[in-house]
């Protein structure tokens, strides 16, 4: 009997929700950047449908269909990122 090991998925990467010249997104920023994490920036004033999901939510941290929504600390940024 032949055996293989299955190579794990790629997981899917982080965005970060934001806009420019939001203070709170300046925060949420610098707590992330503390993490090892690989993150995207998304400018939701670049997409109308961004901007009508996250307008006043902003920041918002997602990776797949998972979503964390500021306010957040850094121990909740850690639960939502595993670590």
């Amino acid at each position: 009997m032949c055996g293989y090991l299955r190579m794990p998925s790629k997981a899917l990467p982080y965005i970060l929700y934001h806009t420019d010249g939001c203070h709170l997104c300046d925060i949420a920023l610098a707590l992330i950047k503390q993490t090892d994490i690989d993150f995207q920036h998304v400018d939701i004033c670049d997409d109308a449908t961004l901007a009508e999901r996250y307008g006043i939510s902003i920041p918002v941290l997602a990776q797949g269909k998972r979503e964390l929504f500021w306010p957040f600390d850094g121990e909740q940024l850690q639960e939502f990122i595993g670590v």
